[in-house]
């Protein structure tokens, strides 16, 4: 075996040489025929017309549907907000009216001791120094109580010689009265209470009958009723 390497042939390599060469090209013009043929991603399976006209009523549907959508979302829109509103206003009121419910049963409950301080101050005529100190004392209480009711909002009824009104009367006593006519109030047996312009409670009262069955004879007795005479 010989120690010096064989040659290749010369025209061996240049063939190499040309083949290298036009490798680049062609794989070029593979990728371009290829990118011809080929569809853009995301791109419309219908491109756009090219007529003007055509193109016109496309983009004029489009904007249809779009101001279609729109309209659909704002009416959603508004709805919600409507609701919500109501919601808003349904909660406030309930909150309002758990207040007052919770003012009335808590009112309703002092009421009594309001009353007794009534009956108390009707009764009392203190004629000793110390008895009078301490009637005065008492009064002192009542009228600060009286103005912590007022604060509340709480005012007493006035009821005698008005039109009898199931509303805010109670009636327990029916009695001829000469000097009334029928269905007037003519005696307070509760004071009654309003609450803000509500009810608080509802007066006991006495109502006339009118004149007795003689007209003007002797004041028949007194006759108990029912509630809403």
């Amino acid at each position: 075996m010989s120690g010096d390497a064989t040659p290749f042939p010369q025209d061996s390599a240049e063939g190499l040489d040309g083949a290298a060469a036009q490798a680049p090209d062609q794989a070029e013009a593979t990728l371009a025929s290829d990118a011809a043929e080929a569809p853009a991603e995301g791109a419309s399976p219908e491109p756009p017309s090219a007529d003007p006209e055509q193109r016109v009523v496309q983009l004029e549907a489009q904007l249809q549907a779009l101001q279609a959508e729109h309209e659909s979302l704002r009416s959603q829109y508004m709805r919600i907000a409507a609701d919500f509103d109501n919601f808003r206003k349904r909660q406030s009121r309930d909150q309002e009216d758990l207040r007052v419910q919770i003012a009335c049963t808590t009112l309703s409950e002092i009421l009594p001791v309001v009353d007794n301080f009534e009956r108390a101050r009707q009764q009392l005529e203190p004629q000793a120094e110390e008895a009078q100190t301490i009637h005065r004392s008492y009064q002192g209480l009542y009228k600060q109580l009286v103005d912590v009711f007022k604060q509340l909002g709480v005012s007493p009824m006035r009821v005698e010689g008005e039109p009898f009104d199931p509303t805010l009367h109670e009636a327990v006593l029916r009695e001829p009265s000469e000097e009334h006519v029928e269905d007037v109030v003519i005696a307070e047996l509760q004071r009654g209470y309003h609450l803000n312009g509500r009810v608080l409670r509802h007066a006991l009262v006495k109502v006339s009958m009118g004149p007795g069955p003689q007209g003007g004879g002797g004041a028949a007795e007194s006759q108990p009723s029912e509630h809403g005479a």
